[in-house]
């Protein structure tokens, strides 16, 4: 028997993106409400509401809530507009492929266009779109309810048409649609708004279906695309069944199937196709350990005619790599072959038994011809152990045993030399744990069923029910013990995006991202990963939901303080320049603190931006010149490190001032030395006039 499981199945991205946003609001403080079922599968609607989220019906109800989800499918947009008056937060989880559609039919609308919607009129997907729809719309579910609209529109003499689906929308059928309305609006403007993830969905299934004798599709009854998969192989593959959980499974046919093609809608959750697959493996691995039981009990049945299956007592004489010689007081030479020696897959018989052990033995064959007899030692162990087995599980009693194989399904676990089968929904606490890091543990474990029809035998153990009984104790414990301020040692077990959670003991806490480092980190991982062990300190417990949250980020590494011990005022630093403004730059002195070095205190000389003396990356050389704590405010100052400069300017003045007298002065010493000249010639030339007029006289 085959089981194939399609790659598609399960959760699509919008759909997921929903969950997540209402699984990370749950974690809040407030009150959450989702308007409609936020995705169609009652199981997430009923593990949503185990924490604290609820769904409504009307816009009325949300009074009670601090905030109100608007599911995948989308809402009509008079819708949204309402729900204002009666939330204080509306948060918009509408898959993004459907808000698309959204946008699409209001643009048609205020151009003028008729709206032709693929899907069934009763979805909330087809409702929303609806709402959203400015002029005339109309819906069609197949072929039959097209022509019937195209009908009404050419007698209304309409054109411009707009046409899209709904996401989920059966992609064989839409191509068929489109033939005839092609026929009819050979312009009409079409949107292929079927998401990727359904196309690709619907071909795998209906592929798969095609190479398989029985089909299981699940999802929730109501869900749209999971009813589209289930007509999709039910036209390949008559044998089609839709469950909604494991406990639909009809066990009779999965037992006859010789190959099953698994998938799931796209509101299904991995947890519950687990579940599906897991119980499917059980009823698989306990076919295929009943056919080996009822070989076992052919085989000891036909050993009977050759006058066997009578116990001895014996004497190991001799030891061989796969055998054990044994005395049993007959002519015959007595060996235990190796796989008869132990339950336990063993390499060497020396493990189990020594020279001048006596063992109870069981002939298992008689060879005169030879001279030999074929004994088992583990069959005996195994009549005393199932023994054993039956009085402990009458006593619900804890069992020890190794596990010694990892099968499909499950795990195999000796106890007491019988072999007992752990499934794997019983083999830890988290239904995602790795069975192969069990292999060669030693685990306890409860016997859940043991029960013996003429020689088959059947034992079935639950190491989850001894754990949960410790986990319960742990719990009871730590609640008992824990307060605010307490500090634990745990394990980081899961990273989301907004935190870690940490295993405390029997009780998960959560680190919120904003505590787990003084600086701003994008995700968890920066900080820690899965499976480290951290040291945490309880900041709050909310009694109610028995929520705790963890504090992780120790006082002395807060930047703050380490700037206040390390780097008093008048500390000179080597800086990184990490951003521009137009008043100055701002540098990182230590990780988690910046400080401003102002315009004024980048140069000696006059800037006209910080960009002329500095650029971002650059490491300079600085001062601390004051620390606001309470504001978280450092400035800093290159200037203060710098040499002071001589001052130019009046100097300059003064320079010039000397040179102007220096240059007056010897303007007038030339003014008089040429005036005297002047003087001299004219008392030369009145006197040499005199001369001459005496003369004349």
């Amino acid at each position: 028997m085959s089981i194939t499981v399609a790659k598609t199945a399960g959760f699509c991205f919008g759909v997921n993106r929903a969950v997540e946003i209402v699984n990370k609001l749950s974690e809040s403080d407030s009150k959450v409400c989702t308007l409609g079922p936020i995705i169609h599968n009652k199981e997430m609607v009923f593990e949503l509401k185990k924490k604290g989220v609820y769904s409504i019906d009307s816009i009325e109800e949300a009074k009670g809530f601090d905030t109100v989800v608007i599911r995948s499918h989308g809402v009509p947009k008079s819708v949204k507009d309402s729900l204002s008056a009666f939330s204080s937060e509306i948060v918009d989880a509408t898959c993004p492929f459907v808000s698309k559609i959204h946008r699409i039919v209001a643009k048609a609308g205020e151009e003028s266009k008729t709206v032709l919607i693929a899907g069934d009129k009763n979805h909330p997907e087809v409702m929303g779109i609806v709402g959203h729809c400015v002029g005339k719309c109309y819906t069609f579910k197949d072929e039959d309810e097209l022509t019937s609209s195209l009908d009404i529109m050419l007698q209304k003499n309409i054109n411009g048409i707009c046409v899209v689906a709904q996401t989920t929308f059966d992609v064989t059928l839409f191509e068929k649609c489109l033939k005839i309305l092609k026929k009819v609006y050979t312009n009409a403007e079409i949107f292929d708004t079927i998401c990727n993830a359904t196309s690709e969905r619907q071909a795998e299934a209906a592929s798969l279906s095609k190479s398989s004798d029985c089909m299981i599709i699940i999802g929730d009854k109501h869900s749209s695309n999971t009813c589209k998969l289930f007509s999709i192989c039910k036209r390949s593959c008559d044998n089609t069944f839709l469950v909604e959980t494991a406990d639909d499974l009809d066990l009779d046919v999965i037992r006859k199937a010789k190959s099953i093609g698994v998938t799931a809608g796209a509101s299904t959750p991995a947890r519950i196709i687990k579940e599906v697959l897991d119980k499917m493996n059980d009823v698989i691995k306990s076919s295929e350990t009943n056919e080996i039981e009822n070989f076992e009990a052919m085989l000891e049945e036909s050993l009977k005619s050759l006058n066997t299956n009578e116990r001895v007592m014996g004497t190991v004489v001799g030891i061989a790599p796969n055998e054990v010689f044994v005395d049993v007081g007959r002519k015959q030479a007595g060996f235990i072959p190796l796989d008869e020696l132990s339950a336990t897959p063993i390499n060497n018989p020396e493990e189990v038994v020594k020279i001048g052990d006596e063992l109870e033995l069981l002939i298992m064959k008689t060879n005169d011809q030879e001279g030999t007899i074929m004994l088992s030692k583990r069959r005996v162990d195994a009549k005393k152990g199932w023994e054993l087995l039956e009085k402990a599980y009458e006593a619900k009693d804890i069992l020890t045993g190794v596990v010694t194989e990892v099968i499909n399904g499950g795990v195999i676990v000796v106890a007491n030399d019988t072999r007992v089968f752990i499934p794997a929904s019983q083999a830890s606490l988290n239904r995602d744990d790795d069975l192969e890091a069990l292999k060669g543990q030693e685990v306890q474990f409860r016997l859940i069923e043991v029960s013996q029809r003429g020689r088959r035998r059947k034992v079935i153990g639950s190491i989850k029910s001894v754990l949960r009984d410790e986990f319960a104790e742990l719990r009871a414990a730590f609640w008992e013990a824990a307060e605010v301020g307490k500090t634990y040692t745990g394990t980081v077990k899961t990273l989301t995006n907004y935190g870690a959670f940490v295993d405390l003991g029997g009780v998960s806490g959560m680190i919120h991202i904003s505590e787990l480092s003084w600086l701003r980190i994008k995700h968890p991982s920066e900080v820690v990963n899965v499976g480290d062990t951290v040291e945490v300190y309880i900041k709050d417990i909310n009694d109610e939901t028995k929520k705790i949250s963890l504090g992780y980020k120790k006082t002395e590494d807060n930047p703050w303080t380490i700037l206040e011990n390390e780097y008093p005022v008048g500390t000179v630093v080597n800086a990184t320049i990490v951003g521009m403004t137009t008043f100055g730059a701002f540098a990182n002195i230590i990780p988690g603190i910046d400080g401003l070095i102002h315009i004024s205190q980048i140069s000696n000389k006059r800037i006209e931006k910080p960009q002329d003396e500095l650029k971002v990356g650059e490491v300079v050389e600085a001062k601390i010149t004051a620390i606001d704590f309470e504001k978280k405010r450092v400035s800093l100052s290159i200037r203060e490190l710098l040499p002071e400069v001589i001052p130019t300017t009046e100097p300059v003045e003064e320079v010039a001032e000397e040179e102007e007298a220096v240059v007056v002065e010897e303007t007038a010493e030339v003014v008089e030395a040429a005036t005297e000249a002047v003087a001299e010639e004219v008392a030369e030339v009145t006197e040499e006039v005199a001369e001459e007029a005496t003369e004349a006289e």
